[in-house]
C-alpha cells in the first residue's frame, strides 16, 4: 500500500507515518518513508510518502498511492496528482487558511477565502473515494486537541485493504506518543476507527 500523508507545519504529519512504520515493523511487514525535510515550518506544506511492502523506493510516483491521508483538505487537494484512479482520500474538515491567503485577502488582491465546499468538489471531481472527518471535534471528545492526527490514524486502519491489524495499530500509538498522553490517543484512533467504519 501506499500512502501520502500530508497537512501543514506543526499538525503531526510525520507520526501518523512514524506510527504506522512502528506498526509495520512490529508484523515483520517492510516499509519505506521519504519525507521532505525542512518544509514542517508552522503553516508549511508537509508531505510524507510511505510505502508497504517489499522492493519500493521511498518516494510514490505519480498516480500511484492508494491513500491521501490530509490533516489539512487544501494539503489534500494539493497533492491529489499522486492519487492512483479510485483511491481515497481521507481528510480532516478543519481548513487552515496559508498566512499568504490571509495577505492577499487583507490587501485586496483577492476578495474571498477558498471554501471547504470547493475543495471537497474539486477532490471528488478526481473520482477519489471521499471520507471526510471532523478530526478536531473526535480529538476533543478523546481528550485532547493534539490527537487530531491518531484520530487519522485510526481511520486509515478501518479501510478494509488496510495490511495491519487494528490491536497492533494500537500498540504502535501506545509506543509512538508520550506516556502521560497514552489514554486520549487510544481513545482518539478508537473514534477515527469507528468513524470510517460508520461510512462504509
Amino acid at each position: 500500500m501506499n500512502v501520502i500523508y500530508c497537512g501543514v507545519g506543526g499538525q503531526g504529519i510525520v507520526l501518523m507515518s512514524n506510527i504506522v512504520g512502528e506498526a509495520c515493523a512490529r508484523k515483520g511487514i517492510h516499509v519505506v518513508s521519504g519525507e521532505l525535510h525542512g518544509l514542517s515550518q508552522r503553516s508549511g506544506s508537509v508531505i510524507v510518502h510511505q510505502r508497504i511492502g517489499e522492493g519500493l523506493s521511498p518516494l510514490i510516483p505519480y498516480g500511484e498511492a492508494d491513500v491521501i491521508l490530509a490533516l489539512e483538505p487544501m494539503e489534500a487537494l494539493r497533492y491529489i496528482y499522486f492519487l492512483k484512479p479510485g483511491g481515497t482520500v481521507i481528510t480532516n474538515t478543519r481548513l487552515i487558511h496559508h498566512p499568504y491567503e490571509t495577505e492577499n485577502f487583507v490587501k485586496g488582491k483577492i476578495d474571498k477565502y477558498i471554501t471547504y465546499e470547493e475543495i471537497v468538489e474539486n477532490i471528488r471531481k478526481s473520482g477519489a473515494k471521499l471520507y471526510e472527518i471532523d478530526a478536531l471535534k473526535l480529538a476533543e471528545e478523546a481528550g485532547t486537541a493534539l490527537a487530531q492526527n491518531v484520530v487519522l490514524v485510526g481511520a486509515l486502519t478501518a479501510l478494509p485493504d488496510f495490511p495491519i491489524d487494528k490491536e497492533t495499530m494500537l500498540e504502535a500509538v501506545k509506543a509512538s506518543v508520550p506516556e502521560k498522553a497514552v489514554e486520549a490517543n487510544v481513545r482518539a484512533f478508537e473514534l477515527g476507527y469507528k468513524a470510517v467504519k460508520e461510512l462504509l
